[in-house]
């Protein structure tokens, strides 16, 4: 995975920021949209398309592509890095591998630990009882 590559085909586009403000915020395009074409990519393998398609099934658009937003900062600039920032980070993310797991038992002494801290609870609880008198 290039990340220059990855970078030249995003395309951004700015529009205004949801939300309270004042006279200013009516005027200005400071939210950064990111769009990449996860299905065209060329900066991608086969296999690494496929693993982000997965891993991106909820957040892409019917035609493969991906959006994200950000209106964090009243800065177009800083928006726009910080949504790549945030974009760079989720591809990473997606293609990292998974750690195969490898089963293991429950040692006996944990087991018996458990069982033994169990039942001086349930004979503290019991203590607390009124005494049966007969």
């Amino acid at each position: 995975m290039d990340t220059s590559l990855l970078k030249s085909e995003i395309t951004y586009k700015y529009v205004r920021s949801s939300g309270s403000g004042g006279q200013h915020v009516n005027k200005v395009s400071s939210k950064a949209e990111l769009y990449f074409d996860l299905k065209n990519s060329n900066a991608l393998t086969e296999e690494e398309r496929e693993k982000l398609s997965e891993f991106f099934n909820t957040r892409l658009t019917k035609d493969g592509v991906l959006m994200l937003a950000c209106s964090d900062s009243r800065s177009q600039f800083r928006n726009k890095a910080l949504v790549t920032q945030r974009f760079l980070e989720l591809i990473k993310e997606g293609l990292k591998e998974d750690k195969i797991r490898i089963a293991t038992r429950v040692p006996r002494s944990v087991k018996k630990k458990r069982l033994k801290n169990k039942r001086i609870n349930a004979d503290k609880k019991a203590n607390r009882k009124r005494p049966i008198i007969e």
